[in-house]
């Protein structure tokens, strides 16, 4: 195989994953360094395609989803809506911020059986016995 038709083969593949070649384009590398301290992929959560996906075009994901570029494309345009719920995702981008998106909010907190969880707006009183009675209690024993 040249070299000129593996350069083509690449690019046919990067089209087909992102929907078009200048699809979700970002010059800085996405790292969530809060939900994911080890890397993306590290955690164990991510395939090792989808942790490079992520890295490379997930800024543009984020602010596409946070409203901070505009879509340039039908595949991005799209996108907004699969992250504002309007719509299922479809594409693999799309299923992977979902995917994303589902594990930065971390997992859901069990409390132990019996445990009170008081609202932090209520007063909690604790009524300690005296020292003192207890101490003479002792000594009147002996």
């Amino acid at each position: 195989m040249s070299q000129q038709s593996f350069v083509n083969a690449k690019q046919g593949i990067e089209a087909h994953t992102n929907g078009s070649s200048d699809s979700f384009r970002s010059t800085k590398r996405f790292y969530d360094d809060a939900n994911f301290p080890k890397g993306f992929k590290r955690c164990g959560d991510f395939t090792s395609k989808e942790a490079d996906l992520l890295e490379q075009h997930g800024q543009a994901m984020k602010d596409l989803a946070d409203g901070k570029q505009l879509p340039c494309n039908v595949d991005e345009d799209q996108f907004v809506k699969v992250a504002q719920g309007i719509l299922p995702a479809s594409t693999t981008m799309e299923l992977l911020w979902v995917k994303y998106c589902r594990l930065a909010k971390g997992k859901p907190f069990y409390a132990v059986v019996g445990t009170i969880h008081a609202p932090a707006s209520a007063k909690i009183e604790i009524e300690f016995d005296d020292v003192e009675d207890d101490a003479s209690d002792t000594d009147e024993s002996e």
